[in-house]
């Protein structure tokens, strides 16, 4: 703020002795033209801030291959109006060169920067391409708040280089400055998975810079990311997973790979089992086992905090995960012998 108020005051002050010392001499309007000077500086470095604080969001690459463009352009433009120059000398019609110089400059300029920060942004996708030539495994926001991944990783199931998006470190960012103590903790969380990961020997994190200014949204740009990569993208958002596979992006939900790695329970089999509360239905009682599978046991009601001994009647996989109904050892004796 204090760079920007002592450029707000240089620009205004020298507009206006620029204006005041470029009037007439004697002039009794050289003060009012002053004033005229100070606020045309004025708007000068409001602009700048503007411009400035639009060329910050902009990566490094791309600023650079706008720069390099725009002097290609200059230099065409100088070498055109030189030659357009010595045709002119001979026709004696020295009143248009310098509006010829005008608009080369102007066309090959604009010209120059647009297309050298689009072509520094394919050439960034090319880059990004060429290191990912195998596979590409995108990380959404989800997934890295989560944590689980890193702990995948640590394993040794997972390796070579992950692609997170700045715009999915942006997010991460806004949540771990939120003044919502649950989703700053979050947010901070998934910072710490980040780093946490950028120090295992195994993986990489590849930071890709690429932006999708015209999509809404994290998901939306994590979607068309993975379209433009061919890349799979990592994530345990259920909503994302749907949206992503209707658009044809192949996903790696990390839910599902719990599931699939939980031990097979098979009606029949029996088993341990502490209860922690009611069920839904009457008379029954829910219990967990140690990776969070939910345990319905039928007539428990009233063995809330003991361990007992179930037999496994059935299994439902759901969306949310799986759930295993069990009745009490006993009961299910009971019922052999009496059939």
């Amino acid at each position: 703020m204090i760079i920007r108020a002592l450029l707000v005051l240089a620009c205004s002050v020298s507009g206006y002795f620029i204006v005041f010392y470029s009037a007439a001499p004697g002039s009794s309007y050289a003060y009012l033209q002053g004033v005229v000077g100070f606020i045309i500086g004025l708007v000068i470095a409001l602009l700048v801030i503007r411009v400035e604080k639009d060329i910050r969001k902009l990566s490094l690459k791309v600023i650079a291959g706008g720069v390099i463009g725009m002097v290609v352009g200059l230099l065409i433009a100088l070498i055109l109006g030189f030659g357009l120059n010595m045709v002119i000398k001979i026709t004696q019609d020295q009143q248009v060169v310098p509006w010829i110089y005008l608009l080369l400059t102007g066309i090959l300029g604009y010209l120059g920067l647009v297309l050298g920060s689009k072509k520094a942004e394919e050439f960034s996708f090319r880059a990004v391409e060429s290191k990912h030539a195998v596979d590409h495994r995108l990380l959404d926001t989800s997934v890295i708040i989560d944590g689980r991944i890193a702990d995948i990783c640590d394993t040794g199931f997972m390796d070579g280089e992950l692609i997170v998006p700045r715009f999915v470190l942006n997010e991460l960012q806004f949540i771990a400055d939120s003044s919502d103590s649950m989703k700053r903790s979050r947010g901070r969380r998934g910072l710490d998975v980040l780093n946490r990961m950028q120090k295992s020997s195994s993986i990489n994190i590849e930071i890709v810079e690429q932006d999708f200014p015209k999509i809404k949204g994290v998901d939306g740009k994590l979607v068309a990311l993975a379209q433009k990569l061919n890349a799979k993208l990592l994530t345990n958002d259920y909503n994302l997973n749907k949206v992503a596979e209707l658009q044809g992006v192949r996903v790696l939900n990390v839910n599902e790979l719990a599931n699939a790695m939980k031990p097979v329970v098979l009606p029949g089999e029996q088993m341990l089992v502490k209860i922690i509360r009611e069920g839904k239905e009457q008379g029954q009682g829910v219990g967990y086992l140690d990776d969070g599978t939910m345990i319905i046991v039928d007539s428990a009601q009233k063995m809330i905090n003991m361990t007992v001994e179930v037999v496994v009647t059935s299994v439902l996989q759901t969306t949310a995960g799986r759930m295993i109904f069990t009745e009490l050892k006993e009961a299910a004796e009971k019922r052999t012998n009496n059939s």
